[in-house]
């Protein structure tokens, strides 16, 4: 059997801000009526239609990490900064290529990375990152309790950033 996939409607492609220009590289309807929409630049999730949160609009660089549960057609996005995981539930699982192309494009934003065990036990991800314009930062991101004040502490991941930045060139 052949499955098409889902396009983008018009109207979600206008309450997302895309023009034509924009590079829509999977979209997917999810289960509460919202869109998912993956483009080069980053990821779009539309406000549901009877109103509530609004538009989700991230860039693939603020992606710590992403999961697919194929056994619920389930989404889940963790974000470097405190915001909450964004879960989104497909539609239609068979219909999409979005779990697919989101780990695609947060692997396509890390250009180095580097786990670091910090002197409390916890670990850190020091890395370099990528744009969608192609500029290249540095970013650090440590388990939730991690005191980064701490001179110990600060003295690792900064040593590490150094090595980091460097070896890729920064």
């Amino acid at each position: 059997m052949w499955l098409r996939r889902p396009s983008l409607p018009d109207d979600v492609r206008v309450s997302l801000g895309l023009t034509r220009a924009d590079r829509v590289l999977s979209a997917a309807a999810l289960d509460d009526g919202r869109w998912a929409v993956a483009t080069n630049a980053g990821l779009l999730v539309s406000a549901p239609a009877a109103g509530g949160d609004g538009v989700v609009r991230r860039q693939w660089s603020d992606v710590d990490r992403a999961a697919y549960d194929p056994a619920h057609g389930a989404v889940t996005v963790r974000w470097v900064d405190a915001a909450p995981a964004l879960r989104m539930r497909l539609a239609d699982p068979r219909r999409t290529r979005l779990a697919r192309v989101i780990r695609e494009r947060v692997e396509w934003s890390v250009v180095l990375s580097e786990q670091v065990p910090l002197p409390d036990g916890r670990a850190a991800s020091v890395a370099v990152r990528r744009t969608v314009d192609g500029d290249l930062f540095s970013q650090v991101i440590a388990e939730p309790g991690a005191d980064l004040r701490d001179p110990q502490i600060a003295r690792v991941l900064g040593d590490a950033e150094r090595r980091v930045r460097s070896a890729a060139g920064l």
